[in-house]
């Protein structure tokens, strides 16, 4: 989707965030039409749903860090991807809780 024109011949573009590292902003010949094709449909992964139809939220990556300093001591914090959820919906969490409760996510840092 374009968000907004950037100068006489360039738009920015809403990207998915899978494409979160590529550069938004497009010329406009780099641009085509959109031709509908059942083939590009992707199938919608299947949610596992509890007896009382809740599902468990799993954290499937991180995808940013930072640091609150509070008045006595700073806090470690994480921005956390959960699955069947986007990016935005992304939240923040101490780094110490998803520490104790995945430590996998961890085994690259």
């Amino acid at each position: 989707m374009i968000i907004e024109r950037v100068g006489e011949v360039a738009y920015k573009l809403e990207v998915p965030y899978e494409l979160a590292k590529v550069h938004n902003v497009f010329h406009v010949s780099m641009i085509r039409h959109y031709v509908a094709d059942p083939s590009h449909v992707i199938p919608p992964q299947p949610l596992e749903t509890n007896p009382d139809l809740t599902y468990d939220e799993e954290p499937v990556t991180i995808l940013d860090w930072k640091e609150k300093v509070l008045r006595n001591k700073t806090v470690s914090l994480v921005k956390v991807l959960w699955r069947n959820h986007s990016a935005e919906d992304a939240t923040w969490e101490t780094e110490d809780w998803l520490r104790d409760l995945y430590p996998r996510l961890f085994y690259n840092y």
